[in-house]
């Protein structure tokens, strides 16, 4: 009767060990360094902080505009406004006059 032995190896046992480590560098790395990993979260939060700034920015300047616009379309005019306006807009004033413009607009 024939019996057949086995050599254990030690390779065998590594098997298992080793595409395990591979599977887990695999997903880590692209955890970090991939298109929704960590890396790309860090930039998306930048450019959001950007965005934030220029859209503060842009709703005062709408604000200012709004405020101007309410002041020119109330119903009583003001004078001084439409005046203030219409210097900065066309660049006139008079020889005796000292204009210093305030870039609002």
């Amino acid at each position: 009767m024939w019996t057949r032995h086995h050599k254990k190896r030690k390779f065998g046992r590594l098997v298992l060990p080793a595409i395990t480590v591979a599977f887990v560098s695999y997903f880590g790395y692209h955890s970090v360094h991939g298109d929704l990993g960590l890396v790309a979260t860090e930039k998306f939060e930048r450019m959001r902080l950007d965005r934030d700034a220029e859209l503060a920015k842009l709703v005062k300047k709408r604000e200012a505009l709004e405020r101007q616009v309410q002041l020119m379309s109330d119903g009583s005019l003001e004078k001084d406004m439409l005046d203030e306006i219409a210097r900065y807009q066309l660049n006139v004033s008079r020889d005796d006059e000292i204009v210093i413009f305030n870039s609002y607009f």
